[in-house]
């Protein structure tokens, strides 16, 4: 499965079957964690066999069954942590659709184990990524029109097309889609509308752009 059909094939996994990670696909997971780290600075951090996270009632109101492994993204409290947490975060995402798992954005919907990770000083968790086996798999959401998250008109180069669409493809909050493309010459600029995790889901969306682009986008 190449990036481009994780893209199109992944969505929200809130149901898991009771099946370990292990063996190639484990470490394949845990390779592409140590390398969002190295490259961003953040603190990603896998938590295998820990179901107290979701064992309350936020998990039970969040629909989660059989969740028990999850991803916990800590990094270096910043203006910049949101954004960076959603967009290698993202990057995650797509390698776990290709090692044939599921997984989910978890903002508020789980509860907090401390022992389960650690978040230095100066640092923050700010969500959570459930992984595993998917017991039922996700759906696909409406997205918004193209006119609505970018300048797209039929006068834009093909490439800018496909990256925006590239981008309503990536999951945020509550499906908000808060981000803005626009293209001046050949640089792409992005920004973050007014909403919950509006930033983080810029992040995702950039990274959903970049990928399917091969071109950078400069945040505003």
């Amino acid at each position: 499965m190449d990036i481009m059909e994780a893209m199109r094939l992944r969505h929200s996994v809130r149901r898991y079957e009771n099946k370990a990670i292990e063996g190639e696909v484990l470490d394949e997971l845990k390779k592409e964690i140590d390398e969002c780290n190295s490259e961003s600075g953040l603190n990603f951090q896998l938590v295998l066999n820990e179901p107290k996270a979701f064992s309350g009632a936020m998990a039970r109101y969040g629909k989660f069954s059989g969740v028990s492994n999850y991803i916990a993204l800590v990094g270096k409290k910043s203006k910049d942590l949101d954004r960076l947490c959603g967009y290698y975060g993202e990057k995650l995402v797509l390698k776990i659709q290709q090692l044939g798992l599921g997984s989910c954005w978890v903002a508020l919907t789980y509860k907090k184990v401390p022992e389960a990770f650690t978040v230095r000083n100066g640092e923050k968790l700010t969500v959570v990524i459930s992984v595993g086996y998917a017991k039922a798999r996700g759906v696909p959401h409406k997205s918004k029109d193209i006119s609505k998250v970018s300048d797209v008109t039929d006068s834009s180069p093909s490439w800018y097309k496909q990256g925006v669409e590239a981008a309503l493809l990536a999951p945020t909050a509550m499906n908000q889609q808060k981000f803005k493309f626009r293209l001046d010459g050949e640089k792409v600029t992005a920004s973050a509308g007014v909403g919950f995790y509006a930033k983080m889901d810029l992040g995702i969306a950039q990274y959903h752009f970049e990928v399917a682009t091969g071109k950078k986008v400069e945040i505003k």
